[in-house]
């Protein structure tokens, strides 16, 4: 059987030779700060992507479920039950579904077609500069709790072949959760992580897929067939109080987020319209709740009170099914943490190259050095951290309080504050439109005096206190 090897070409770990290649990888939204004229925005309209409705859902459901998952029963027993976590699950989904489309409406009504770019254009630059750095905050947290999930799971694997007894200790040093850690994440996460493209992936992200809703099968089939061994510990039936119950909210906002790669998707539809975006997310999140929902339920009812964090972990070792799930779920994070750092990687070089005031392609020379360093710093300081950050729920309570930012807040600042264009000279005589969000844009006041656009302190404290949690 012919092998296949993924990046055995040098030439995809090295420099491209075509530069406006290169200045499309590099491209970050709103590196360019200057407004799209209207042959732009005309040009851009032809090139709609052809994604059917039904591959839009699918797609978006793809982009909620995940390793998130494995936290739901934990976030029942946080909120007091099955009644409390169910009506705090159907509550969420409203705002939830109501982000997605409000996304997709400003997206189509400033011509943006990523998650920064429609900040960028609707708030003003300190709403665009305050997105990126969470998003970029966002994505790194997220990739320390995927080495803290694969820490977990191999834990649990390496148990049964070292033939070592249930919460005995590493005996050996080539089996310690750090070492095991280390080698798993520099064999294989560093290599998939260096790349310039990550298109590559997609089929060991079929496989993740598969993966994530095998683990909800074996969840639910395990509570339906309990083992003998497992006991549940106290079920809850109420909350002890309603700071309880919003105790659960940064697990289902972890969950749930996919709001930042829904534009993209809200572009590539063959007919990118509100009304059918709106159809397409509220069926994505029908499919994502029932996962989610069946995976909480169950899980909770199966240990109760006693549920660990990370549900598999709450299963005995020896459990062959449960076994395959866990090898899933490491599938899954590794080809999930590239994604999570390119999309990272890529604001953190917007971010530069702004701060620099170069275009990107004055400044493709340096990128495989730069790639490669913010590749390497961003890699070391998740994997130093996931050593000695153990506890998934501490890192997921963090990481899901910014994925209320992308939810709850943007959104949010978004629906306030109306989209205003205005037509500008171009040149030659010609007019081009000018959005709110651009820098050169000038609000009319009361008295017809051009004013500066507002930027929402109010609503920038609110997401600087959200990052602080």
């Amino acid at each position: 059987m012919a092998q296949v090897s993924i990046n055995n070409d040098l030439g995809e770990w090295g420099l491209s030779t075509d530069s406006g290649e290169r200045a499309r990888l590099l491209q970050s939204p709103c590196v360019d700060t200057a407004p799209k004229s209207e042959g732009e925005a005309s040009l851009e309209s032809l090139g709609r992507g052809t994604t059917s409705t039904i591959g839009a859902i699918f797609i978006v459901v793809n982009a909620c479920l995940g390793a998130g998952l494995l936290n739901f029963p934990a976030a029942f027993s946080t909120a007091g039950g099955v009644a409390a976590g169910i009506t705090l699950q159907m509550g969420m989904l409203v705002f939830i579904i109501s982000g997605l489309v409000i996304l997709a409406y400003c997206s189509q009504a400033s011509n943006e077609r990523t998650y920064q770019e429609v900040v960028w254009a609707v708030c003003g630059k300190l709403t665009g500069v305050l997105c990126e750095v969470t998003i970029a905050i966002y994505t790194f947290g997220t990739c320390i709790a995927f080495l803290i999930i694969i820490g977990d799971q191999q834990d649990k694997i390496i148990a049964v072949m070292a033939k070592e007894p249930e919460g005995a200790g590493s005996s050996s040093w080539y089996t310690d959760r750090k070492f095991t850690i280390s080698l798993t994440a520099f064999l294989f996460i560093l290599p998939l992580s260096i790349p310039r493209e990550i298109g590559f992936q997609k089929y060991a992200s079929f496989l993740s897929v598969v993966g994530t809703w095998y683990v909800t099968a074996i969840i639910i089939i395990k509570y339906i067939w309990p083992d003998k061994e497992m006991t549940p510990g106290d079920i809850l039936t109420r909350p002890a109080s309603w700071v309880a119950v919003f105790n659960a909210m940064p697990t289902i906002c972890f969950g749930f987020q996919c709001h930042v790669s829904s534009v993209p998707v809200f572009n590539s539809m063959r007919q990118p319209k509100v009304k059918t975006w709106g159809g397409v997310v509220t069926a994505a999140m029908v499919i994502a709740l029932a996962v989610y929902m069946g995976t909480g339920i169950c899980g909770f009812l199966t240990f109760g009170a006693a549920v660990d964090p990370d549900v598999l972990l709450s299963y005995p070792s020896e459990d062959m099914a449960v076994a395959v799930a866990r090898a899933f779920i490491i599938l899954s994070v590794l080809t999930s943490y590239p994604i999570l750092h390119f999309c990272g990687r890529a604001v953190i070089e917007g971010l530069w190259l702004r701060y620099q005031g170069m275009p990107v392609e004055e400044d493709v020379g340096r990128e495989r050095r730069r790639r490669v360093l913010q590749t390497l710093v961003w890699f070391l300081l998740t994997l130093l951290l996931a050593l000695f950050i153990p506890d998934i729920g501490k890192v997921i309570s963090v990481i899901g309080g910014l994925a209320a930012c992308f939810i709850f807040v943007f959104p949010g600042i978004r629906l306030v504050q109306p989209i205003t264009t205005q037509r500008v000279p171009g040149s030659g005589g010609s007019t081009r439109i000018q959005k709110s969000g651009d820098p050169s844009f000038r609000h009319k006041s009361a008295t017809g005096s051009p004013r500066s656009a507002p930027t929402c302190p109010a609503m920038s404290s609110a997401c600087t206190q959200l990052i602080s949690l």
